[in-house]
């Protein structure tokens, strides 16, 4: 298990800072599992604790390229619930949790809500982007076996407070808790 402080800016550390794991919420995860972007693995491997670290990524080896593909437009009829079209929730901005037909979760970014249709952006947020994360290894142990199941399961966040399994921690992948539940 890998317990990791950091900070994470967009483009390299005079860009915008989009996200932060501090010593009260660091992120912890089992590495090797495969939860975290592998060239971000990849530049902590070896690091013991208290070793700071300094990873930029580009796009392609962080969330990948913008896909052109993956912005789509739906009929409105798709968004219905009991005939009604939610316009709190389906709003230009708004991101809306959905379900591709292979029953594959995924998010998408209002962009155009017009009389007939819905335009979604189903690329991550951060597509299109190189990241630099400046941090600090806080701990390297070795993983216990309700942990390393909880992984191998499914039922893990990433974050530091994985008793109750994925959610437990009550973020929505925000505020340094890089789960996504």
């Amino acid at each position: 298990m890998v317990t990791l402080t950091y900070s994470l800016y967009i483009d390299d550390e005079n860009g915008e800072m989009i996200e932060q794991a501090t010593v009260e919420k660091p992120l912890e995860f089992l590495y090797g599992a495969g939860l975290m972007l592998p060239k971000f693995e990849t530049h902590l491997e070896g690091l013991k604790q208290d070793d700071p670290f300094q990873i930029k990524l580009e796009s392609k080896d962080a969330y990948g390229e913008l896909n052109d593909n993956a912005v789509v437009e739906l009929p409105r009829n798709v968004f219905l619930v009991n005939g009604e079209f939610d316009s709190e929730l389906i709003k230009v901005g708004n991101t809306v949790p959905m379900m591709n037909s292979n029953g594959q979760r995924m998010n998408g970014i209002v962009l155009d809500v017009n009389d007939e249709n819905v335009k979604m952006d189903f690329n991550h947020p951060l597509a299109g982007e190189d990241l630099f994360f400046t941090g600090k290894v806080v701990g390297v142990r070795e993983a216990s076996e309700t942990e390393v199941a909880q992984v191998l399961s499914g039922n893990s966040c990433g974050c530091a407070d994985h008793e109750g399994g994925c959610g437990s921690c009550g973020s929505d992948g925000e505020d340094g808790c890089s789960c996504g539940c």
